[in-house]
């Protein structure tokens, strides 16, 4: 059996037992109706529908799926709010920003890597030791409300310093990686290839690591009226075990995961195996009052940094009562 048949097998398997369980505590419809359904997925980059496919895991779904590709998270919560797309996967810092925003979207499955490939870097020539020697320091969080903006709040909660003791730079990361290695700016927290294309080509040295500092969620968000409807929801939770299988498909391949992300991404084989396990080591986590209360602590974080405005905002409220269990 090839890799795209084991990837397939497992898939299908997946959903037979969704469809032989109470799936999120709500009825599904007759069993047919799942093949009505046309599941509009958000998809940032394309990157979760390359994955699927090349691990064969789009080649059995009994139901439509529309994508539509998205630059970024902010783009793709644009499009859930306009109700564009029935769900959506981001990081949970993008994620509390959309909520805060007035979107009415709903959590619906959840993974966690741990905060891994994400990083504070400084050139290998810097004096700084510590985040504390950043002080008055020109500092790129990337992009303004990115996961990597949230990694250096939280690094610099950590440290017990205030926001405004570094001077933030919002860049895009190909703007971010020019100004890093011309000496534009002093530091550069990131993820991803351009963290380790930062170590590799530019000699970055890491000076906060996000891994156990950061949760390193990736969230699906999905909208009221996909949850609504029980043929929709039924796709929705075939659909996340579907995302599931593609993270164990890429741990249990690393190899054959690393030459797909070069092709992918455009990247060298030996950049994508240096990103490989921090892409595919998320596991499942319950969507629960926990995982609110971790996403109110994410808002809290935003809200101290005057990213976001301080109101009555109870994340809870965005965890869906329907969501599937994380499975074991």
């Amino acid at each position: 059996m090839t890799l795209h048949q084991r990837a397939a097998a497992a898939a299908a398997a997946a959903s037979l037992l969704l469809a032989a369980t109470a799936c999120g505590g709500a009825e599904a419809g007759p069993a047919d109706d799942i093949s009505q359904v046309t599941l509009r997925v958000g998809d940032q980059t394309g990157a979760t529908r390359a994955l699927l496919e090349e691990a064969g895991l789009l080649d059995d779904v009994p139901y439509e799926i529309e994508w539509s590709e998205y630059a970024a998270a902010v783009n793709l919560h644009e499009a859930l709010k306009a109700d564009a797309i029935d769900v959506g996967g981001a990081a949970d810092a993008p994620t509390v920003s959309a909520i805060a925003g007035g979107s009415d979207i709903q959590v619906y499955a959840a993974w966690s890597n741990d905060g891994k490939g994400t990083a504070l870097v400084v050139p290998e020539d810097s004096d700084a030791r510590s985040l504390a020697d950043l002080e008055g320091a020109e500092v790129s969080p990337t992009t303004r409300g990115s996961i990597a903006h949230f990694l250096l709040l939280r690094a610099l909660q950590e440290e017990g310093m205030d926001a405004d003791q570094v001077r933030p730079a919002f860049l895009a990361p190909v703007d971010a990686s020019t100004a890093f290695s011309s000496g534009g700016i002093d530091a550069w927290a990131t993820w991803g290839v351009y963290l380790e294309r930062a170590r590799g080509e530019l000699g970055a040295r890491v000076l906060v690591d996000g891994e156990g500092l950061l949760p390193g969620y990736n969230v699906l968000s999905a909208t009221g009226d996909a949850l609504a409807d029980p043929a929709t929801a039924e796709a929705l939770a075939d659909y996340a075990e579907r995302v599931d299988a593609g993270y164990a498909w890429g741990r249990e391949h690393p190899d054959d995961y690393a030459e797909f992300y070069a092709g992918f991404a455009g990247q060298t084989v030996a950049i994508a195996e240096q990103v490989t396990e921090s892409n595919t080591s998320y596991q499942r986590i319950p969507v629960d009052a926990a995982l609110g209360d971790r996403l109110q602590e994410t808002y809290g974080t935003w809200v101290g940094a005057g990213v976001l405005a301080d109101r009555d905002l109870d994340l809870g409220d965005h965890i869906a009562a329907g969501a599937p269990p994380a499975g074991e």
